[in-house]
C-alpha cells in the first residue's frame, strides 16, 4: 500500500523551526513535499500574488530527510496553488498541513493568519487540510511536546476524512512542566484585538506607524479555543471558507423592504 502524499507549507518561511518539525513528523506517515514561502508571511491572511511574477526555486533544506522542497516568493495561499498546478501536477495530495506556526492563531486571529489561509486554500481545492500553531512566538520555541499530537491528528484526518470545505485550526499551548491534558474540539472564542498604532518618526523626520495592541477575551465559555489552550489542552476548531451568515438570510429577507 502506497504512502499518503502530504503537502507541507507555512507562513513563517521555509527556514523556520516549526516547518522543520512538521516535515519531520509528516515524513513518518507519508510521502512529503514542501512548498513554503522564501521569507516570513505572517499576517498575510488569504492574500494572493496577482501584480508581479511568482518564483519557485528548489531548496535543499530537507535533503537530509529525503524530502523534495521548494521555496516560493509568494504568500502561503500562493504556495498551495503553485504546489497543485506546478509541483504536484497530476497528483492530488491526500493531506495539506500548514505550520507549525510560531505563535497562536486563536479566535479572530484565524482571519489574519497566513498559516490558516494555506490550510483553507487546501480545503478550497478539495483536500483535507490542517493548520498547526504553537502559542509561543519565540524563534527558538520548543515544539517537542507537539509531535505526538501533530501526528495523531493528521492520522485521524487521513483515516476518517473531513467534511467538504472544512479545515482544522489546531493550537498548542506552550511547553510547560506538566504534560498536555489532551485534545478538545472547540469553537472559536469571541475575542478580538484592540489595536494601537505607535506613531513614530524615522531618522529623516518622516512619520510612520507601528501596529501594536492587546488581545481581549470577554468570552467566558469553557468550550473555546482560548480556554483550551489556557488550560493546557490542544484546541481543534473546524473552520470553513463559506463565510455566509446563513442565520441572517431569513431575518434580512423579512426585515428589508425589497
Amino acid at each position: 500500500m502506497s504512502k499518503p502524499l502530504i503537502l507541507v507549507t507555512n507562513d513563517d518561511g521555509i527556514v523556520s523551526n516549526g516547518i522543520r518539525v512538521l516535515a519531520e513528523v509528516m515524513s513518518e506517515i507519508g510521502e512529503v513535499i514542501v512548498v513554503a514561502p522564501d521569507s516570513p508571511q505572517s499576517g498575510m491572511g488569504h492574500a494572493i500574488t496577482i501584480g508581479e511574477p511568482l518564483r519557485l526555486i528548489p531548496s535543499d533544506l530537507f535533503d537530509d530527510l529525503g524530502i523534495k522542497a521548494f521555496k516560493c516568493s509568494g504568500t502561503p495561499a500562493d504556495c498551495v496553488k503553485l504546489a497543485k498546478h506546478h509541483v504536484l501536477k497530476e497528483k492530488n495530495p491526500d493531506l495539506v498541513v500548514s505550520g507549525i506556526n510560531h505563535g497562536s492563531n486563536l479566535a479572530v486571529s484565524v482571519l489574519y493568519s497566513g498559516t490558516m489561509s494555506a490550510a483553507i486554500e487546501g480545503a478550497i481545492e478539495g483536500y483535507p487540510s490542517i493548520g498547526y500553531s504553537l502559542a509561543d512566538f519565540s524563534h527558538n520555541a520548543d515544539f517537542s511536546h507537539t509531535r505526538d499530537y501533530v501526528k495523531k491528528i493528521a492520522q485521524e484526518v487521513l483515516s476518517k476524512g473531513l467534511a467538504k470545505g472544512v479545515a482544522l485550526n489546531v493550537n498548542f499551548p506552550p511547553k510547560q512542566n506538566q504534560r498536555i491534558q489532551g485534545i478538545k474540539i472547540c469553537r472559536q472564542a469571541k475575542a478580538h484585538w484592540e489595536e494601537e498604532f505607535d506613531h513614530r518618526k524615522d531618522p529623516y523626520g518622516r512619520p510612520y506607524f507601528w501596529l501594536a495592541g492587546n488581545f481581549v477575551n470577554n468570552d467566558k465559555g469553557e468550550d473555546t479555543d482560548v480556554w483550551a489552550v489556557d488550560h493546557n489542552y490542544v484546541a481543534v476548531v473546524p473552520c470553513q471558507y463559506d463565510m455566509t451568515a446563513h442565520h441572517s438570510i431569513a431575518q434580512i429577507n423579512d426585515d428589508w423592504d425589497i
